[in-house]
């Protein structure tokens, strides 16, 4: 996860469907045929949206045979685990609680 600069969290989690992703994951792992299903979304923009929450070092992925499952990044979930459900970036916070579904 970027360190000092809030900006492309900040941006990644500016989209609704992106945020629903994130509301998923931090449940549980999952695929992107998983998510795709549950959240009623192509698989390309599941990819896409996901793609933007892996730059923005929210989400990472691992191979599990010939399935990538995806997860809340380390460093993301420990600043999560330590600051509860609201991330506070000074200028804004954001309440992973209030996620829509």
């Amino acid at each position: 996860m970027p360190s000092g600069d809030c900006t492309s969290i900040l941006k990644a989690l500016s989209d609704r469907t992106r945020m629903r992703l994130v509301k998923r994951l931090l449940a549980g792992d999952h695929g992107v045929n998983d998510l795709s299903e549950q959240l009623d979304l192509s698989q390309y923009n599941v990819s896409k949206h996901l793609r933007v929450l892996k730059h923005a070092g929210i989400v990472d992925v691992r191979a599990v045979a010939q399935r990538r499952e995806y997860f809340i990044a380390k460093p993301f979930r420990k600043r999560l685990q330590k600051e509860g459900s609201v991330l506070d970036f000074g200028c804004c916070s954001f309440d992973f609680s209030k996620l829509p579904d």
